[in-house]
């Protein structure tokens, strides 16, 4: 009978510090060294992110990235930067023009 208390006290025992050091973990993870990076990495607004991707085959790779509001769309594995469509002006831009003359 007195083993069997043993046996359980020293299994308790385990789990006590396994726990122990996987909370510690976790806790070095959460609040470590670089959390404070990170906390001010999130804090900031990016300009530049990744709208779509696509794999074209093994090698290459079409990106649409946008950066400032534009929208440019990248083949990555070649090198290339491919031709791009810029958005339509706004239609108070298109409003303020004058129209032009015709040709006679």
């Amino acid at each position: 009978m007195l083993d069997i208390v043993e046996f359980i006290r020293a299994l308790a025992a385990l789990a006590v510090t396994l726990g122990l050091i996987g909370l510690g973990a976790w806790a070095l993870r959460k609040y470590g060294p670089d959390a404070i990076g990170r906390a001010i990495a999130a804090r900031q607004e990016r300009r530049l992110r990744i709208v779509e991707s696509l794999a074209l085959d093994p090698t290459r790779r079409l990106v649409i990235v946008s950066l400032d509001g534009q929208e440019r769309m990248i083949l990555l594995g070649d090198g290339k930067l491919l031709d791009w469509i810029p958005p339509p002006p706004p239609a108070s831009f298109l409003a303020s023009k004058p129209a032009p003359e015709p040709v006679v």
